[in-house]
C-alpha cells in the first residue's frame, strides 16, 4: 500500500518525536499505531542484517470490492468509520487509500495539525471552551479530531487550564474567556500603535517636510512640538510624546513659544486691511508697495509668507474673450504699432477693443480707450449691446479729451465696429490715425488684452452674481474703473496710479 520511501518518511519522523506514533500520524496523516511499530521493527531489523525486507503478498481484496466499498462511502455521507462497519472491511486507514487511489477529488482530506495556523487553533480553542454541545461536534467543524483538539487546547492554555476546565465547570469557561479577552485587548494596543506610529511619519512628511524615513526622534524639538500638535485630536498626548521621544516639559515649553506673540502681528492686521480695501486685487508685490508708501520697512518674503498663512489668495480664472470679427467687410488699416506698447507722451498711442461680461441677469459689452503712456482709461462706455452706438459714443468722449496737436494712432483689432462708416468718419473728422492687428493674432493687441485680463481677476471673477441685475453691475463697474485710474497702483510706475504718476509728472489728467 506504501511505498518504501513514505515507510522510511514514517520511521524517521518516529525516531525523531521520541517514538511518538501520535505525532507521526498528525503531521503524516499515515499510518495507524500498529502498522508505525511494524515498519520500525523491519527497519531495526535491515539494519542489523544488510537485507532489505521485501513486502510481497497476495491481495487481500479484490478490485471489485475496492470499488463497492469506495461506491457505499460516496453514498453513504463521505465516513471512513461507518463504511467499516457496514461492510465489514477493510479498516479506516486502508479504506482512505483507496479512496485516494479511485476517487482523489472526492474523498475526505486528513488534515495533520501542522497545517493548521495559530489563529484557527486558536479559534478553535475557544469554540471548545464556550461551546453549548459536545466536543466532537466542535472538532467536526474544525476539521480535525477531539483528541488533536484537546492538545491544542492543552498547548495553548496549558494542562493546569484543562484540569481546572474539568473541575469546575463554568468557572473553568469564564477565565478562559477571561484569558481570550486578554489576548484581544493586547492585540487592540499593539494595532493602536503601529497605527500611532504610521500617523507619525505621514504628518513628519506632510506638515514638516522631511523625508518619510526619517526617525521622529530625530527632529528638533520644536519640529517635535508641530508633530505632537498635529495629532492631538487623534491620539493621548502620553502616547505621542513616547513615540517621538520627548519629555513632557519640553513639549509645553516648545508650544509656548509657538503660542508666544507675533511680532508681526500688527503688520498682519495691516496687510489684512489692505487687502480687504483694494477688493482683494492686490498681491504681494503691491501690498508690499503700499507698506513702504506707509514708512513699513519689511521685506517683501514676509509679505509674502503671510498672506499664504492667511489665505489672502488673488482669484483668478480664463474665461473666452468676446470677438467682434464678422469676416472682412471693409479694407484693414496697417499694423503701425507693431506690437511696441511704449509711448514716451500721453495720448500718442491707444488702444481700443470691446470685452464681454456674461451674469445670470444678461450680458453687458465694455468699450476702453487705453492710453499706452501709463496705462490710464481716457474713456470708456458701457452697455447691453455691442453695436456702432457703443464704440462711436467711446471714440467722441476719447477725443474730447484731446489739447490741440494731439493726434494719436488709434490701435485696434479686425472687428466690424472699426470698419463702419460712423467710426471712420470720426477718425477722419479728428484727424486720428488707424492702426489694426492682424488676422486672428491677439498678441497685436496685448496691452488692451492684459487690462480686460486684470479688470476681471480683480472684479468679475472672484465672486458670484446671483441677484445682481444688469443696472447694478454696470455700475459697480463704472466704479471700479475709476478706482483703477485713480487708486490702483502699478508696479510699473512706480507702486501708483495713472493719475498720481501723470500729477508727479504734472501732466494733466
Amino acid at each position: 500500500m506504501y511505498s518504501r520511501e513514505k515507510r522510511m518518511e514514517a520511521v524517521e519522523l518516529y525516531l525523531k518525536n521520541g517514538k511518538s506514533a501520535a505525532a507521526v500520524i498528525r503531521e503524516l496523516g499515515y499510518p495507524d499505531r500498529k502498522t508505525l511499530r511494524m515498519w520500525y521493527r523491519k527497519h531495526i531489523e535491515e539494519h542489523k542484517t544488510g537485507v532489505l525486507h521485501r513486502n510481497i503478498r497476495t491481495p487481500k481484496f479484490t478490485h471489485e470490492q475496492k470499488q463497492a466499498a469506495v461506491r457505499h462511502y460516496l453514498d453513504h455521507g463521505l465516513s471512513y468509520s461507518k463504511t467499516s462497519r457496514a461492510l465489514g472491511y477493510p479498516n479506516r486507514e486502508t479504506l482512505r487509500q483507496w479512496c485516494r487511489e479511485l476517487v482523489p477529488d472526492r474523498c475526505r482530506k486528513r488534515r495533520g495539525g501542522l497545517q493548521y495556523t495559530e489563529e484557527q487553533k486558536r479559534e478553535a480553542v475557544a469554540a471548545l471552551c464556550t461551546r453549548e454541545g459536545s466536543a466532537q461536534e466542535v472538532a467536526l467543524v474544525h476539521g480535525v479530531s477531539r483528541p488533536v483538539l484537546y492538545q491544542w487546547k492543552n498547548k495553548l492554555l496549558g494542562r493546569e487550564v484543562h484540569a481546572a476546565m474539568t473541575d469546575t465547570g463554568d468557572e473553568a469557561i469564564r477565565k478562559t474567556r477571561e484569558e481570550l479577552l486578554e489576548e484581544v485587548e493586547s492585540l487592540q494596543k499593539q494595532i493602536k500603535r503601529l497605527k500611532l506610529e504610521r500617523d507619525v511619519l505621514k504628518v513628519t512628511a506632510e506638515i514638516i517636510k522631511k523625508d518619510p524615513g526619517v526617525a521622529p526622534k530625530n527632529l528638533a524639538n520644536k519640529e517635535k512640538a508641530l508633530l505632537v500638535d498635529a495629532l492631538r485630536n487623534d491620539h493621548p498626548l502620553k502616547d505621542l510624546l513616547c513615540c517621538v521621544k520627548m519629555s513632557r516639559s519640553s513639549y509645553f515649553y516648545q508650544r509656548a513659544r509657538l503660542l508666544a506673540e507675533d511680532k508681526y502681528r500688527e503688520v498682519r492686521h495691516r496687510i489684512k486691511d489692505l487687502f480687504n480695501e483694494n477688493g482683494g486685487r492686490y498681491g504681494y508685490r503691491r501690498i508690499h508697495a503700499l507698506l513702504l508708501r506707509e514708512g513699513r520697512r519689511i521685506s517683501e518674503k514676509i509679505v509674502r509668507r503671510i498672506m499664504a498663512e492667511c489665505a489672502l489668495v488673488v482669484f483668478g480664472r480664463k474665461k473666452r474673450k468676446y470677438s467682434s470679427y464678422q469676416g472682412e467687410n471693409a479694407p484693414a488699416a496697417e499694423n503701425l504699432l507693431e506690437r511696441d506698447f511704449r509711448a514716451e507722451a500721453p495720448n500718442t498711442k491707444w488702444l481700443t477693443d470691446i470685452t464681454e461680461f456674461q451674469i445670470p441677469d444678461g450680458k453687458v459689452y465694455l468699450s476702453p480707450m487705453v492710453d499706452c503712456f501709463d496705462g490710464m482709461l481716457v474713456s470708456w462706455t458701457i452697455g447691453t449691446s455691442p453695436d456702432a452706438e457703443l464704440v462711436n459714443t467711446m471714440l467722441d468722449m476719447a477725443v474730447a479729451t484731446l489739447k490741440p496737436g494731439e493726434k494719436p494712432i488709434v490701435h485696434s483689432d479686425r472687428g466690424s465696429h472699426y470698419r463702419w462708416p460712423g467710426w471712420l468718419k470720426r477718425m477722419e473728422d479728428a484727424d486720428l490715425t488707424r492702426s489694426m492687428s492682424k488676422k486672428a493674432c491677439t498678441a497685436d493687441n496685448a496691452a488692451c488684452e492684459g487690462f480686460f485680463g486684470r479688470l476681471k481677476n480683480e472684479m468679475f471673477y472672484n465672486r458670484t452674481w446671483t441677484g445682481i441685475s444688469v443696472d447694478e453691475f454696470m455700475e459697480m463697474l463704472n466704479g471700479y474703473l475709476y478706482w483703477y485710474n485713480k487708486k490702483r497702483i502699478k508696479m510699473s510706475l512706480g507702486a501708483m496710479s495713472p493719475l498720481e504718476f501723470r500729477n508727479s509728472l504734472n501732466l494733466a489728467a
